[in-house]
């Protein structure tokens, strides 16, 4: 692989992941954390026994993301490594994580707008 092969990819999931997507669905931290909300009520209410967790969260937002990942794993897998989409989801969904498990300060924020 070259370096102008790895740079097209990351371009390819820099568009996806901060433009396409968050002009069709919004900050994906703010999905992420719905997302996270509703399969929390579904493993609460599916899969554990009454009582054993209470009012906590069972799947945060990070969560998400790499279960999106992993999500994405199994794509590759199943289609014998053909889908390269999957390939550049599975980077976005990993950056999302990264960001949401480790926020940029306001001052790596200012230094990225110049």
């Amino acid at each position: 692989m070259s370096k102008e092969n790895r740079e097209t990819i990351l371009g390819e999931v820099k568009k996806i992941i901060c433009n396409d997507r968050n002009e069709q669905y919004g900050e994906p931290e703010d999905t992420f954390s719905l997302i996270a909300d509703y399969w929390s009520a579904y493993i609460k209410h599916n899969c554990l026994p009454p009582d054993s967790v209470g009012d906590m969260d069972v799947i945060g937002a990070d969560d998400v993301a790499i279960m999106m990942v992993l999500f994405k794993l199994a794509r590759i897998e199943s289609s014998y490594r053909e889908s390269r989409d999957s390939y550049i989801d599975a980077i976005g969904y990993m950056s999302c994580a990264t960001d949401i498990a480790h926020p940029a300060s306001e001052k790596e924020k200012a230094n990225a707008d110049n």
